[in-house]
């Protein structure tokens, strides 16, 4: 099945550098192009876009509202968004994953680093393993919700999941994959793929990335301060 890929970003010689790349693989196409926020959520539904690679900074609507809106469109639900961004710098990072955004990766990364992001995105996976990657989320989230600034509902929700599904998640919001949750806990890959989708529809997730930020949203995993 071939992957349709989007581009949002206002460069348009940053635009043409990702589709040559993207077009060159036999299982993905660009099928749209945009320039600002608005026309990438108006192009995601015309042109049934699977994945977005969303640049943040951009006239009129930026990524960052964008994201939030194609999160919040029912018709949408099955659009993946991958915000392209400089980790050291950007501030949106968790915000970027509040909004609905499936991970991010930095704009200098290697050509095989954003191919291989487009297909985990598809797949429904998180860009969350690299350590950096992990650690950043941390420290933005440590930094954007104190403990008076918990999510209660978030908190309640938890209370749906079993005591195994929360182990599960505790590993998701640790970047660990699911062979690697299984090794830790001693089942089967699975059975913790099984758990993994409960807790997405028990707490209403669309992605591995929305698991981890109400992990630690809801105060079930806390950041570690360096």
């Amino acid at each position: 099945m071939t992957i349709r890929v989007l581009l949002a970003d206002d460069q348009a010689l940053l635009r043409s550098a990702f589709r040559v790349l993207v077009d060159s693989e036999p299982d993905m196409e660009v099928v749209a192009e945009a320039s600002d926020g608005a026309q990438a959520v108006r192009l995601a539904k015309e042109a049934r876009a699977d994945v977005v690679l969303m640049d943040i900074r951009m006239p009129g609507t930026d990524g960052l509202a964008a994201t939030r809106m194609i999160s919040a469109d029912p018709a949408l639900a099955h659009v993946r968004v991958v915000i392209l961004t400089t980790f050291e710098v950007d501030d949106y990072v968790v915000q970027s994953l509040r909004a609905g955004a499936s991970g991010f990766l930095g704009k200098g990364s290697e050509p095989d680093e954003l191919l291989s992001a487009i297909r985990v995105a598809a797949g429904g996976e998180a860009l969350l393993s690299p350590a950096a990657t992990k650690g950043l989320i941390a420290r933005f989230l440590a930094q954007g919700s104190a403990d008076d600034d918990r999510d209660p509902a978030r908190s309640e929700r938890l209370d749906a999941l079993t005591v195994r599904e929360r182990e599960v998640l505790v590993q998701v919001a640790g970047g660990h994959s699911n062979d690697e949750i299984a090794e830790r806990l001693e089942v089967s890959p699975l059975t913790v793929k099984t758990h993994v989708n409960r807790a997405m529809s028990k707490l209403g997730a669309r992605d591995r990335a929305q698991l981890v930020v109400i992990a630690y949203e809801s105060g079930l995993v806390r950041p570690r301060v360096e």
